[in-house]
């Protein structure tokens, strides 16, 4: 079906993915939240996955294994489990919608560029089908609940409205039921410590990366703004990461690089 069309939601068919691994408990809550727009498939990492950005399997043959109806766990990647989703499993009908998550812990500003959850729903924006990256920010006596209805009311829209071809929605959720949604950009974060040095039983010093707590930049319109106001945010996120303004200074100035033939 055409990715900007509109769908007959009793037909709908949607794949379901993640990077926490199929036994998390936000993957489930999504799907049991959007069966009552179609029929849900779920391909997901048989493991926990986070951090993992874009990685696609290519020097060893991977497993798909069918665990109920219409559920499979891969030993891969988020992006190993959509494409098998798309490719494999639903390949004489492929889904009309992906959605990944639900994330346990934000993906907002740069962590999307890191994040399996966000690569999953990127990997299916590359196939042509829409997709939604759905996390939920952590906090205390949170609940995934609030997310499941987030992503099924913006799953509805979508199927019913479309996307423009190599775009996906990146939806963050506030600790707290949200107050409502706003639509943001993406915000800027840095870590406090991005390297810390320790020592392993051996004696032997190592790394970990990505020490310390994240501070964010008070940027107005962002991701991390809307979520610390209690609002949930929804970023669009495009494929084609071409900066427009400075191509178009290169060409105009490329006879001054006096470049080889």
């Amino acid at each position: 079906m055409p990715v900007g069309g509109g769908y007959t939601l009793a037909v709908v068919r949607i794949l379901v993915s993640n990077d926490d691994g199929y036994h998390s408990e936000g993957i489930h809550v999504l799907a049991d939240a959007l069966e009552t727009l179609g029929e849900v498939w779920v391909v997901a990492p048989d493991r926990e996955n986070s951090a993992v950005s874009h990685a696609l399997t290519l020097h060893r043959p991977l497993r798909l294994t069918r665990l109920s109806e219409r559920r499979y766990a891969v030993d891969g990647t988020p992006t190993d489990c959509v494409t098998l989703g798309i490719c494999q499993v639903m390949k004489d009908n492929p889904p009309d919608l992906v959605v990944s998550g639900i994330n346990f812990g934000a993906n907002m500003g740069d962590d999307v560029h890191y994040s399996g959850t966000v690569s999953a729903a990127f990997e299916a924006a590359i196939m042509g089908i829409p997709a939604i990256a759905v996390s939920q920010v952590l906090g205390e006596h949170f609940s995934f609940v609030p997310a499941g209805r987030v992503a099924r009311h913006l799953a509805a829209l979508v199927l019913k409205r479309g996307l423009p071809k190599g775009t996906l929605l990146n939806v963050n959720v506030p600790p707290r039921p949200p107050k409502g949604l706003r639509f943001t950009r993406l915000g800027k974060r840095r870590y406090t410590e991005g390297v810390v040095e320790d020592t392993d039983p051996r004696g032997r010093v190592c790394y970990w990366i990505g020490g310390g707590d994240p501070v964010w930049e008070p940027l107005p319109g962002s991701d991390f703004v809307a979520v610390a106001e209690g609002y949930t945010s929804v970023t669009p996120l495009q494929l084609d990461m071409t900066h427009e303004g400075l191509l178009a200074s290169l060409l105009q100035d490329a006879a001054s690089w006096d470049l080889p033939a």
